[in-house]
């Protein structure tokens, strides 16, 4: 049994997270300042004898002894961190460094969650772990996307500096049960809108491309990432290498829904990246992973979950 902390845990990956962590016998402290992430997320483990639940802030340092450290800690979705973007560069940059400084003091594990915004708009496509990204610096994204690259920097710089065992993942578009349902990302809002009977909004043409990944394929990527051994550091893509358009991603959601929905087209958002695609072929080589459950089958497990979510209200 591993003593493991997870930041961000009341989130929608984190809460996943915990409960996979749970399932193969480790003991769980799950850290959460509930910006967005909800305590719903995990009432279902707060029954669970190695289950502990821990408010705070990862601005702020913290002290435990744990084996293993997932920091997940950041608001993901635009309308999130862009409503308050100095909050969120302070809890991707000094979230990290506590985090760092805390396994640097215990000598344990850590692993990064990072993200495809590190790629900003791409020129180059699809996109290999190899390249540098086309981030602009001083844009609306740039809080959460600047961040998110701040971060990898920390990381690096304490593992060759004081020998922190670091473990980096880029997490491509993932979806699921737990979404936040107001959190502005396409599935969700394209799936809650469908069930409601309302037009389907498309920021822009709709011919921009995303990958989307199921939450159970990410989070078995992201534990697979952990368990590696200390040579293994990354980055690493965790995503689904398939790729739509957002107007192909409308049109599976009427269909799957059975709605009248109506797709409607509105001006596309500042600094928007215009093609989203992961190589995997590192995933693949050092995890032996790879995604199993795609689009389609996904979104009937996240419609199913919203129609609960919808009722329930």
């Amino acid at each position: 049994m591993k003593k493991i902390l997870v930041t961000g845990g009341a989130g929608f990956l984190g809460s996943h997270l915990c409960e996979k962590l749970l399932n193969e016998n480790n003991e769980v402290i799950c850290l959460d300042n509930y910006f967005t992430g909800n305590k719903k997320n995990i009432i279902h483990l707060l029954d669970n004898p190695y289950f502990e639940l821990v408010r705070h802030d990862i601005t702020s340092p913290f002290f435990i002894e744990v084996d293993e450290i997932y920091n997940l800690a950041c608001p993901a979705s635009p309308i999130h961190y862009q409503y308050n973007p100095i909050k969120t560069v302070k809890t991707s940059v000094m979230g990290a460094i506590n985090m760092l400084g805390l396994a640097k003091r215990i000598r344990c594990k850590v692993l990064q969650a990072s993200t495809s915004e590190v790629y900003g708009d791409p020129v180059v496509h699809p996109q290999k772990e190899e390249y540098w990204g086309n981030v602009n610096p001083i844009g609306l994204r740039s809080c959460y996307d600047e961040g998110k690259r701040c971060a990898e920097t920390l990381f690096f710089d304490y593992h060759r500096q004081n020998n922190v065992k670091i473990k980096v993942i880029r997490i491509f578009n993932t979806y699921g049960p737990r979404m936040h349902p107001n959190d502005g990302r396409v599935v969700s809002n394209f799936i809650v809108q469908a069930l409601q009977g309302k037009d389907i909004t498309i920021y822009g043409s709709g011919n921009q491309t995303r990958s989307f990944c199921y939450v159970d394929d990410l989070i078995r990527g992201m534990v697979a990432m952990m368990n590696t051994g200390d040579d293994v550091i990354g980055p690493v893509n965790i995503g689904n290498p398939n790729e739509f358009t957002i107007k192909e991603l409308a049109e599976m959601v009427v269909d799957l829904v059975g709605t009248k929905s109506k797709i409607v087209y509105k001006p596309i958002a500042a600094d928007d990246p215009q093609q989203r695609q992961p190589v995997i072929d590192k995933a693949k080589r050092l995890l032996n992973w790879e995604p199993t459950i795609q689009l389609r089958e996904g979104l009937l497990k996240t419609i199913e979950y919203f129609e609960k979510e919808l009722q329930n209200k």
